[in-house]
């Protein structure tokens, strides 16, 4: 999934929209209801990932549940996150078609987990 894949996704299901904070290319989307983001967009150098090709990596930054982001860690595209609480959040490569079901998935499941508390 591209970066502009992700957004028209979060616009449909979503409705928002990404937003420039830091006047670069890096976005967030924020949720409506609460103002929290539930979802980063990152131009990330791949040497800081540890990896050894050169040149920037697009990924992207969700909440996520601690025991699947335990798992999904462990597979290829998947990272700690990037500037990000990393036992709450993971980091996803973009632009990897064989991981676009998933970002969709963790895109739905942080969009949960960054909205309001539900009272019980």
């Amino acid at each position: 999934m591209t970066r502009q894949e992700l957004f028209v996704l979060a616009q449909q299901k979503y409705g928002t929209a990404p937003e420039y904070p830091w006047q670069d290319d890096n976005a967030v989307l924020r949720r409506k209801d609460n103002e929290k983001w539930y979802a980063v967009v990152l131009k990330v150098a791949a040497s800081k990932l540890g990896l050894t090709e050169t040149g920037e990596i697009e990924l992207l930054n969700v909440k996520c549940d601690p025991v699947l982001l335990a798992s999904l860690r462990t597979q290829a595209g998947y990272f700690p996150a990037y500037h990000m609480n990393k036992e709450k959040w993971l980091s996803v490569c973009l632009g990897a078609p064989a991981l676009d079901a998933a970002i969709a998935d963790l895109l739905a499941l942080s969009y949960e987990l960054t909205g309001p508390k539900k009272r019980g």
